[in-house]
């Protein structure tokens, strides 16, 4: 059992994570179940996004995670699952402000050297 303040602390953090981690994986079996259960393009989709998650929180490597998704996609392309490509969405036009020079601090700094050396005297 810790003793300093700050251990207490850790352990009580390791303990949060280590709950927050198992819900991340029990999250990705249960994507993964349905998916097995019932492959379709929802069902991958899910189950995709489930791995993402768990990359982007540190839960998995990338790699691993794009060579199970690729094992996905390919159970998926046996059961004749029909894949859509999803289209981005069209971002709106914005019109961008032209750049304006600034000419007052361009005009400060061609001051002459002489000019400052005689205001000083």
């Amino acid at each position: 059992m810790p003793i300093i303040k700050s251990a207490k602390k850790a352990a009580r953090q390791a303990i949060k994570r280590t709950e927050h981690n198992e819900q991340i994986k029990k999250d990705i079996k249960a994507a993964l179940k349905a998916f097995k259960k019932n492959p379709s393009a929802e069902t991958l989709s899910k189950a995709q996004s489930e791995y993402d998650k768990a990359v982007k929180k540190d839960l998995l490597k990338k790699n691993t995670a794009a060579r199970r998704k690729a094992k996905l996609h390919e159970i998926a392309k046996a059961a004749g699952v029909k894949l859509t490509a999803k289209k981005p969405a069209a971002k709106p036009a914005t019109a961008k402000k032209p750049a304006t020079k600034t000419t007052a601090k361009k005009a400060a700094a061609k001051t002459t050297p002489k000019a400052t050396k005689a205001s000083k005297k």
